[in-house]
């Protein structure tokens, strides 16, 4: 099976058009997928796609074991309301109600960071399935951390080097979710960790930038003044419209993003438009 590949922009991206992911793949096609995936920084977009949440899960696991799968990590206990109750693979991004209920988590990502960046095994590929769109509005904007992490200057890529940063759900759950929300356990260590201020991948080699405004709460052995000065610098850089990207969904899209080396971004500007989508996570090895 072959399938065309149109960059998105010079920075970050790619479409690749004329595969079926609902369809079975063999091993070559997912490793052609996938090095594909990682040529383009690590964002692809599959239009026109039809999936149940079986062939979504299916197509998701091809790449590495998905959080929330039997036997696997789950994602925290705050947003397990939002999951799929069938399938916890799915966590369910939506403003819908469903018998008074929400039938995902409404306004999420509205922030710049990296999914479930504060595991010791953070997340590898996340990928979203558009299901519901609204008429306007709702895109995603992504960064790309490698190709910032590349603009530095030489000085200040050897005084990164050797930095680890802290990374807490707990600032998540203050500045993103109503307090009567978040359950207390995991405010409690399992969902804070440090990881490098420059991380390698393991794949590619390349070496990005792996701190964002969401999770990271500061630097190993900093004061929270020094922190917030050298991670403001570096947050302000990523976010250059030198290294980002702007995704406008068309419904049956899937996105697939590398949470190794980007950061994104969900606009939240469609007021109570209708829209649901479904994202699997792939769990990712240690940073180093």
């Amino acid at each position: 099976m072959s399938f065309t590949v149109n960059p998105i922009s010079p920075v970050l991206g790619v479409k690749i058009s004329g595969l079926d992911l609902a369809k079975p793949m063999g091993d070559n096609l997912v490793a052609e997928i996938r090095q594909t995936w990682l040529d383009a920084g690590g964002l692809a977009i599959f239009p026109e796609q039809s999936l149940t949440t079986e062939q979504h899960i299916a197509f998701s696991r091809q790449f590495g074991p998905l959080f929330g799968a039997p036997g696997n990590t789950p994602l925290q206990e705050t947003v397990s309301r939002y999951l799929h109750p069938d399938h916890p693979e799915i966590y369910r991004v939506s403003n819908r109600m469903e018998n008074g209920e929400p039938k995902g988590r409404a306004g999420a990502g509205t922030y710049w960071h990296s999914d479930v960046a504060f595991k010791a095994q953070p997340a590898a590929a996340s990928i979203l399935y558009a299901i519901e769109i609204p008429a306007c509005g709702g895109d995603t904007l992504f960064c790309n951390m490698t190709a910032a992490y590349e603009a530095l200057s030489d000085t200040m890529k050897e005084m990164l080097a050797p930095l680890r940063a802290v990374h807490d759900f707990a600032q998540t759950a203050a500045n993103q979710f109503a307090r009567p929300v978040v359950i207390e356990s995991d405010l409690k260590g399992d969902n804070r960790t440090v990881h490098p201020v420059v991380r390698t991948h393991a794949q590619t080699g390349a070496k990005s930038l792996f701190v964002n405004p969401g999770t990271t709460v500061g630097l190993d052995g900093f004061t929270p003044g020094e922190s917030a000065a050298l991670l403001g610098q570096l947050f302000s850089h990523a976010t250059k419209p030198d290294f980002c990207v702007r995704h406008t969904y068309t419904q049956g899209d899937v996105v697939m993003w590398d949470n190794r080396t980007l950061m994104h971004y969900a606009v939240n500007d469609y007021g109570d438009q209708p829209r649901y989508m479904g994202r699997t996570t792939e769990i990712g090895e240690v940073p180093e």
